[in-house]
């Protein structure tokens, strides 16, 4: 196997108030890092051992960077740091290129990061049973960050300055990602296919980023205009997690509401990386809405569906894609009957999308035990991604020629799914799907004709 995964080291006391104060420091545009790199396993594409901080940590406002990338504090992790191989630039040497991965391997969003890096993995493995790229394998480095803002800088900094990584992919999450982006930035690093539809990150000034999926902003126009054209629904209640990406999340609903001249009806809030949903969900009973657009992820989203049968919320539930769709249906089996989920990639095991019979091919050949998913998927389309930017650069291999294909209007084709980038346009998919729970607790995929149970 091609791939390298590093499990996270075991915090100690003096490690957890060395990151209170790298916090402290940050808010203060003064960065600094005290951790100490973890041990290199060999040859593995499992994820990452669970040892990082459980707690959480609060992160600044919306859709705003974490400090100024330019700041002094994140300023002297530049490019320049050596490499063992012939070429100057970090992680490129003469027989493979290393990328690097900070996503949570452990805590309620776990299995998203588990499914970007299986899907990451099969896509490298599949072009370095081909030979590679321009004779490079590709080799995968990721590191735990338990979907917390203070762990992903960490791991940001650990992996640029280990001075042996290219490029950094497949984040998971809007506040470990709004965290990790300044430190990824004034090191001029590629930040390829967060998980995350969050604004900011499509902000054609962030010029290191190269977005995937479409954004959140598309995504909840997608459920609104479902909701209310197609099912004469006008009441409308959000649940989100109380942070940036519920925020973001929150926002795009409201602005769709705001565009057909009306607001949602109830809002409920919970803490991220808990199930303490029960007061937002009594905030949403009091107005008894016909739809509940949830932002979270699936272990909350899984309990306040199953809470709000119980307290009888009679309503249709619409989640955004980060939810991880796998994972909501193992949690709620057939109590999710009728649970609508958007999509930003198409449906999983539809080999009749070229794409998708490419993806589970790979999977196939990497791990004839893993279970296809949207996840995964969208971790596969990440790897195809890195794989067309690395072949466009040709033998010599460097940060700017890799980040200039992305800029380019060129289209790019993956076996069907098409992505388009620009000078002005950081983003490559705008597609959005859609799907639902079935009576037997499984995901099947949605159209204009499938009838929506009320």
């Amino acid at each position: 196997m091609a791939q390298t995964v590093l499990p996270k080291h075991r915090r100690s006391l003096t490690r957890r108030l060395a990151g209170l104060l790298l916090v402290l420091a940050l808010c203060n545009s003064a960065c600094s890092s005290a951790a100490d790199a973890p041990g290199a396993g060999n040859g593995t594409t499992a994820a990452p051992d669970s040892t990082a901080a459980t707690g959480t940590t609060p992160d600044p406002g919306d859709d705003t960077p974490l400090h100024d990338p330019g700041g002094s504090g994140s300023s002297s992790r530049s490019s320049s740091g050596s490499s063992s191989g012939s070429n100057a630039t970090p992680g490129v040497h003469d027989d493979r290129v290393v990328f690097g991965q900070s996503a949570a391997f452990s805590g309620p969003a776990r299995d998203l990061g588990e499914g970007m890096h299986l899907g990451i993995a099969a896509a490298f493995d599949e072009v370095n049973r081909a030979g590679g790229v321009h004779g490079r394998h590709l080799e995968l480095v990721s590191h735990d960050d338990a979907y917390e803002p203070e762990a992903a800088i960490d791991n940001t900094r650990q992996l640029i300055d280990s001075g042996d990584v290219f490029a950094l992919i497949g984040a998971v999450g809007t506040p470990t990602s709004r965290s990790a982006l300044p430190v990824a930035a004034a090191a001029d690093i590629p930040y390829i296919a967060p998980f995350t539809g969050a604004a900011f990150l499509r902000d054609a000034r962030q010029s290191n980023v190269i977005n995937l999926r479409a954004s959140y902003d598309q995504e909840t126009e997608e459920m609104v205009q479902r909701l209310v054209s197609d099912l004469g629904i006008d009441r409308i209640g959000v649940m989100y997690q109380d942070d940036s990406f519920g925020r973001a999340g929150f926002n795009g609903v409201s602005a769709a509401l705001d565009r057909r001249g009306t607001e949602a009806v109830a809002v409920g809030i919970y803490p991220r990386n808990t199930t303490a949903v029960k007061a937002g969900l009594l905030d949403l009973k009091q107005e008894d809405p016909e739809a509940v657009i949830v932002v979270g992820a699936y272990q909350p989203v899984a309990w306040l569906i199953r809470w709000a049968g119980e307290i009888g919320l009679d309503a249709v539930f619409v989640t955004i894609s980060f939810v991880g769709s796998n994972a909501l249906a193992q949690e709620l089996g057939p109590d999710g009957a009728g649970v609508l989920t958007t999509q930003v990639v198409p449906f999983p095991t539809d080999a009749g999308v070229a794409v998708v019979a490419s993806y589970l091919d790979a999977l196939a050949a990497h791990d004839p035990d893993a279970v296809a998913g949207f996840v995964s998927l969208e971790g596969y389309l990440a790897g195809r991604l890195a794989i067309a930017g690395l072949r466009s650069c040709g033998p010599t291999l460097d940060r700017g020629c890799f980040l200039e294909r992305f800029a380019s209007s060129e289209p790019i084709d993956v076996d069907g799914f098409m992505l388009r980038y620009g000078d002005q346009d950081n983003q490559g998919s705008d597609q959005v799907f859609w799907s639902m729970i079935d009576e037997n607790g499984e995901y099947r995929p949605l159209d204009a004709s499938t009838e929506v149970p009320r």
